[in-house]
């Protein structure tokens, strides 16, 4: 059996796992998809707070050490709700690739002009044309619920006062 692509699979596994929470993305009203964008943007925004908690920050305190085993789950953390709002905005593994591919191109065409100037141009040729205005689900694998990944529960971390 072929191995699926990677990030298709994530994709999958996590509209799965947001069905199972009782969301389902591919169905939402503009006011209900709104409201998920915010939620998701608001659940990174404190998952990148955690991530930072991990990294010895108070350059004044020696005894701060990199906590990389937690800094490491708080990245894929952040991934889960990065596809969530990718998935709330219609895209797809396929819309993330592309998209990724064309600003790679441009983030490397800044590079070599010396980015010295912002042009707000660079970007704007990026279209990223989406399943969800053709009336099909961004979940095109086969259904299998053995793989919907166990919640795990919540580490409580202690603040590095």
């Amino acid at each position: 059996m072929p191995t699926p692509d990677k990030l298709d699979e994530i994709f999958r596994m996590q509209d799965l796992l947001n069905k199972k929470i009782g969301v389902d993305l591919a169905s939402l009203s503009q006011d209900d998809k709104t409201k998920w964008a915010l939620n998701y943007s608001r659940a990174m925004s404190q998952e990148l707070a955690e991530l930072i908690d991990s990294f010895p920050w108070k350059w004044w305190a020696k005894y701060q050490k990199i906590d990389e085993q937690n800094a490491r789950v708080e990245v894929v953390d952040l991934f889960h709700f990065l596809v969530s709002l990718a998935q709330t905005l219609g895209m797809s593994a396929e819309d993330i690739y592309q998209g990724y591919l064309k600003k790679n191109e441009v983030n490397h065409a800044r590079q070599a002009s010396g980015y010295a100037v912002k042009d707000h141009a660079d970007s704007k040729h990026i279209e990223l044309p989406t399943l969800s205005g053709l009336g099909v689900s961004y979940c095109l694998l086969p259904q299998r619920p053995n793989l919907v990944p166990a919640i795990r529960p919540r580490r409580v971390t202690s603040h590095r006062g």
